[in-house]
Order: structure tokens, then sequence, then C-alpha cells
């Protein structure tokens, strides 16, 4: 095919245009404009609210409209979650205390933000409140719970701020605390753990009316939750609510009682190899439901 002069400029130029063209379009923009791939700043600002007329509620709100997913650390020991949560939350605090709250922020392109701030919950509530006295296993609150040996290869002892059962070797051992129920009314057990992994290890914990005695091994009501690495869990690291985490037991934590009276809260654990880290306990709480 021959072309003239004048269709031969005409080509070039149109093909001079569309170059430009497309190497114009792929020029990045630059980042102070927006080039919709990344956002210039994430804020992680966020405001608390009292909810009127529900004791102990809250509102977490995050300023930022336009986030693509929010993670909140609700200050209960557990940390930031693994998956997203909800821009707006509502959250029930049912025990007197310093919260700290960590809202993380995520915007366009993996760019992030974090901000804390503390609030006060003035009282207990009075339904929900915790009956476990020296459950956040700070200096001290070992003076609240009967330890209980049964084979010296395993103890218990804070550090840290919790509670850790460490050791293996066959060994067992556990702690328990006296508690008062109501006769009729739903009460739920659970508490934070962690650990770097067991081997051939068992963690329970009972709920029972029958007093612990020394050298005796307790199960009084039966296992309510536990880990349990011949079932699957504990094998590997975990961290979290032990209501999450358990393959042992029945009623999720979740007992009650006919009679009003002394219960016991009774924590046992033992086997072949705990962990490097042992297993953690903390935040342990035993409060009424609805």
């Amino acid at each position: 095919m021959k072309f003239t002069n004048n269709k031969m400029k005409v080509y070039s130029l149109w093909f001079s245009i569309v170059t430009i063209a497309v190497l114009t379009a792929c020029q990045p923009e630059e980042f102070e404009d927006g080039n919709g791939l990344s956002d210039p700043g994430v804020s992680a600002s966020f405001t608390i609210t009292p909810v009127e007329g529900r004791n102990n509620t809250y509102v977490f709100k995050a300023d930022q409209t336009d986030l693509i997913g929010v993670q909140w650390d609700k200050g209960d020991g557990v940390g930031f979650p693994k998956t997203l949560g909800k821009a707006i939350d509502t959250v029930f605090y049912p025990d007197a205390g310093i919260y700290s709250i960590a809202l993380k922020a995520f915007g366009r392109g993996g760019i992030s933000a974090v901000s804390t701030q503390s609030f006060t919950v003035d009282t207990s509530d009075p339904a929900a409140g915790n009956l476990v006295v020296g459950g956040k296993m700070n200096e001290g609150d070992e003076s609240k719970w009967t330890f209980v040996t049964y084979n010296p290869a395993v103890t218990f002892g804070i550090m840290d701020g919790k509670m850790i059962a460490s050791g293996g070797s066959g060994g067992h051992a556990g702690i328990y605390q006296t508690l008062e129920v109501e006769g009729g009314k739903k009460y739920k057990v659970d508490m934070n753990v962690s650990g770097s992994g067991a081997t051939d290890v068992w963690f329970e914990v009972y709920v029972g009316t029958a007093a612990p005695v020394d050298g005796k091994d307790y199960n009084d009501g039966g296992t309510r939750l536990g880990l349990n690495t011949w079932a699957g869990c504990g094998k590997t690291a975990f961290s979290g609510k032990l209501s999450s985490l358990s393959c042992a037991g029945t009623g999720g934590g979740v007992v009650s009682f006919p009679e009003s009276g002394t219960v016991y809260l009774f924590i046992r654990t033992g086997g072949s190899n705990l962990g490097t880290t042992g297993i953690s306990i903390d935040n342990i709480e035993f409060r009424g439901t609805k």
C-alpha cells in the first residue's frame, strides 16, 4: 500500500498524539493530589460516648468516615483482634476501672494510624459485675487464690501481670477461689489465656459445689472450659479468650445452680510439656449473664 505525503503527515500526527496521550495517562500523579491508590493521611481519632439509660455501656466512634477498616483494642487485655471491626461499636463494661482504648484505622494503600485514650467506669454493674477477686493477676493477687500441687513438676506463679503455669514432666497443679452465687441465676466463667504451644497437656476450668481436697483430683461439675492438645487446641501458639479457644468442656463456660451458696472456681493443668513460655492466665471473670 502506498501513502501520499499528506497521508503520511496525517498518520504521523495521529501517532504522535496517541503516544503523548498514553504516556501522559501512565504518569503517576503527585501523592499530595491523591492518585486514588493511597490516602494522603489517615486519622485514628475517635470519641467515647455513654449510652443513655444503659449501665456501663459506651459507643466508640471513629471520626474519619471514609476508612476502609478499623480494629479496636477495648482495654480488656486481649489487644487488637485479627479481624476488622466496626467504625461505630457499642461496648459494655461491667466492672469499674480505668480502661485504655486504642483505635487502629486503615486507609487506602495500606496506610494506617493508631490513637489511644483512657476513660473511667465509675461503678460496677450490679448484675454482671465480676465476682472474682484478684482476677487481673497483678502483684499481690496470688494471696486471693489457694494453690494446690499434686505433682511439683508443674507450678503456678504470678509474673508480669499474669498467672503462669509452667513445667511438665507429668506434673499437675491448680488454683481455686470460693465464690457466692444466687440460686437459679446464670453465670459465665472466662479468662484470657496465652502460650507458645504445649505437648500432651490439658488445661481445665471447673465450677463445682464440692470443696477441693489436697492431693485429690478435682472434677466436680465437669469441665466447663479447657484446652486439650489431644483434642486439637493448645498445640500451637495461642492467645485470646478461653471461651473462643476451648475445645474441651460443655456449656461454653455458662453455669447455674439450683440453690444459693458457695461454689469453687478451680483451674488446673498438667501433662508432658506446657511450652517454653508456659500457659499464662489473666482477666479471670465470673459474672452474671442475662
